[in-house]
């Protein structure tokens, strides 16, 4: 996520190459890095900036607070998954201002959907700087950070729910008789195809859907199908699952 960040950052021009540093600790990693970034310092050790971005992996992020610390940067956006805003203070020097976010791994493809939510000592200033920088990779929304919880729920872990769809879609093609290679050519582009209908048409779902849906038709047996064994029900249940995982983990820490 991180290498996906700076990629966006300079796609986007939000920065010159040599205004950005990245820190790696494995040494085949930055020399990778350093191919994929060029002009980008790629360093073993944080280095003193405007501001900085925590992601790692959830359990190295107290690890790697005291070597952020000692640079005295004073503006942070963690996407550290379930490392809630309490922790991140009290492993930073106090009056770190401090922006928590949950971004998604669309952000890869520069379509991410992410939240953040301010800390103790962010204000409108460092919120704005956290915004910019994630919009470099998609889509960004604030809530509070009682709320990163159930933004994980849907949008954290929602893009799995969707590759799962694709799963289901491609293997039932297959079911009823397509070669496997055109059942995905037209499941993954009907998934694609769905979302930029839905994001740019100005339509709700709902319009979308009954758009499509003649009355007694193949896509009204289709969807009678998904009613009748409860779809409704089961991404309810997904969401409200992966919600409690992700405050059991914020829990725990």
């Amino acid at each position: 996520m991180g290498e996906a960040l700076a990629t966006g950052l300079l796609e986007a021009q939000w920065c010159a190459p040599e205004e950005l540093a990245v820190v790696e600790k494995i040494e085949p990693r930055r020399k990778e890095l350093a191919g994929l970034l060029p002009g980008v310092s790629i360093v073993e050790e944080p280095v003193p900036a405007d501001g900085a971005v925590i992601a790692v992996k959830p359990h190295e992020v107290a690890g790697a607070c005291p070597a952020l610390s000692a640079t005295g940067t004073r503006r942070v956006l963690s996407i550290a998954a379930g490392i809630p805003i309490a922790s991140l203070e009290r492993w930073l020097p106090d009056g770190t201002a401090v922006v928590r976010a949950m971004p998604n791994s669309p952000a890869l493809v520069g379509a991410g959907a992410a939240a953040i939510a301010p800390g103790t000592h962010a204000g409108e200033e460092e919120l704005a700087w956290a915004e910019r920088l994630l919009l470099a990779v998609g889509t960004v929304v604030r809530v509070p950070e009682h709320l990163l919880d159930a933004v994980t729920g849907l949008s954290g872990s929602g893009p799995a729910y969707v590759f799962l769809l694709a799963e289901a879609l491609i293997d039932a093609g297959v079911a009823v008789g397509l070669p496997r290679a055109t059942s995905v050519a037209l499941a993954t582009q009907t998934v694609l195809g769905a979302g930029v209908l839905l994001t740019s048409s100005g339509e709700t779902p709902e319009a979308l859907r009954a758009a499509v849906t003649s009355p007694g038709g193949t896509t009204a047996a289709g969807l009678a199908a998904l009613e009748n064994r409860a779809v409704r029900a089961a991404f309810a249940e997904a969401v409200a699952a992966a919600t409690a995982r992700a405050k059991e983990l914020g829990d725990s820490t």
